[in-house]
């Protein structure tokens, strides 16, 4: 989630399914709310993280049929990510 879907209804039905929302208000909400800033700047880095995942191909247009070889293909590019 991000601050296009931070309205009333979205929110409650984050913790209803068990999640935690760490969506930060809109600037112009009349009742913003506390947020975990630190879990939110961590949310940034994993959509990073798929980015840059989507950059391998092999991912991205999933031409592994089986899943494991989808799966142990996802840790190499995690690796090779790693390693840069």
């Amino acid at each position: 989630m991000d601050k296009a879907y931070e309205g009333d209804e979205t929110r409650q039905l984050a913790p209803d399914l068990g999640f935690i929302p760490v969506v930060p208000p809109k600037s112009n909400r009349l009742e913003p709310w506390e947020y975990d800033r630190e879990m939110y700047k961590r949310r940034n880095e994993v959509e990073r993280l798929f980015r840059r995942l989507k950059g391998f191909r092999r991912i991205f247009s999933r031409f592994d049929k089986l899943d494991v070889m989808f799966l142990a293909f996802i840790n190499f590019a995690l690796i090779v990510d790693g390693l840069k």
